[in-house]
């Protein structure tokens, strides 16, 4: 029988929280999912005694070079035999009705191609680890709520993108854009993804019951330098690489001021180098990325306007990784059932208004 769900781990080294994982699949409440594992050539010993039996179907991938998470997860889709992928990072575990609660939404949400998990601190379930990937405008993707506690209620919502460590996307729609783009490596490859899904015109719905609990940097580490370099660089070149002109025109005099700030920032705390190599490759890559047509083969169908309704604002909203959500729109067919949480959701805005209104401040 054909799976509905492919879910996709692609480990590196995350040594016996491999294992916490796929236990949790093993537990899941329903088994209608096959899981692809794809190994980065670990040297961690992460496979060696790694117990798969109590899995409905798997299919493991080890690999003689790190690919890198985009890679990896794109050689996986070419195995996946699901229509929807379920990625899950291994240092992440997924509560037992997490596919069930993803199932309900894509009945409920028919016209939506991608879903973002809840994800809890592992090491501090009081705390975020993300409601969502969240765009600001002026060129800063950041995990909604990272950090920050667990609000008592939390209704489905619109975020800019799902987080890889738990996105869902329709594999038709994620082969109609040949999937993470592989020049990215790792880090931002899940936002430009979910961006070039929403220049097609789509949402992401936040499915607060979704849940999974997420170690975070358990390997590469959150202050490293290899961290610091690619989440640099990377960020730029998504924001060279998708953003439209008159967008791009307009925030570049913004996005500026705060790369300037964030060196000012490094160069105090000693974590210039990697900053600075970054923003020197992603300016490189970015602009090779937008002269280019390798991983945009789609003409955009969105407006400017829906793109820029989508994202983030306010530099504080970023800075402080609030949770930022937005009300469900027609295009996700139906209205979430609750609608409070500790602080406001925020409402969709002009975008161009929204932009001078910064400006101005």
């Amino acid at each position: 029988m054909t799976p509905k769900f492919s879910v996709i781990i692609v480990n590196y080294n995350a040594g016996p929280l491999l294992q916490v994982a796929i236990d949790s699949l093993k537990a899941q409440t329903r088994s209608d999912f096959e899981l692809i594992l794809v190994d980065n050539a670990s040297s961690d010993g992460s496979l060696d005694k790694l117990a798969l039996a109590g899995l409905p179907d798997c299919k493991v991938l080890p690999q003689t070079a790190n690919l890198g998470f985009a890679a990896g997860n794109n050689l996986a889709v070419e195995h996946a035999a699901g229509e929807w992928l379920v990625l899950l990072n291994p240092d992440a575990w997924a509560e037992p009705d997490w596919l069930d609660r993803i199932a309900a939404a894509i009945d409920t949400y028919p016209d939506v191609a991608q879903f973002a998990s809840l994800q809890i601190d592992a090491n501090d379930p009081s705390r975020l680890d993300g409601a969502g990937d969240a765009y600001l405008g002026f060129g800063f993707p950041w995990r909604g709520g990272f950090g920050h506690p667990v609000p008592e209620t939390l209704a489905p919502s619109e975020c800019f993108s799902p987080c890889g460590a738990g996105a869902v996307i329709k594999k038709a729609s994620f082969d109609a854009v040949s999937g993470f783009d592989e020049r990215f490596f790792c880090y931002c490859e899940d936002v430009d993804l979910g961006y070039r899904l929403r220049q097609r015109g789509g949402c992401c719905v936040f499915l607060p019951d979704a849940r999974i609990h997420h170690v975070g940097s358990a390997v590469s580490g959150r202050t490293s330098e290899f961290t610091i370099y690619h989440g640099t660089r990377n960020r730029l070149a998504l924001y060279l690489k998708n953003t439209p002109t008159p967008l791009l025109l307009a925030t570049a005099p913004v996005h500026l001021a705060l790369t300037l700030y964030l060196i000012v920032r490094a160069c105090m705390t000693g974590r210039q180098a990697g900053m600075l190599k970054g923003l020197r490759d992603g300016l490189g890559l970015g602009f090779r990325c937008r002269s280019g047509q390798s991983w945009r083969e789609v003409r955009p169908t969105a407006s400017h306007a829906e793109l820029a309704t989508a994202m983030a604002w306010n530099p504080f909203t970023m800075s402080q990784r609030k949770v930022h959500l937005l009300p469900l729109k027609n295009v996700c067919s139906a209205e979430p059932a609750v609608q409070s949480m500790p602080g406001k959701i925020a409402a969709p805005v002009s975008p161009m208004a929204a932009i001078s209104s910064r400006l101005r401040r």
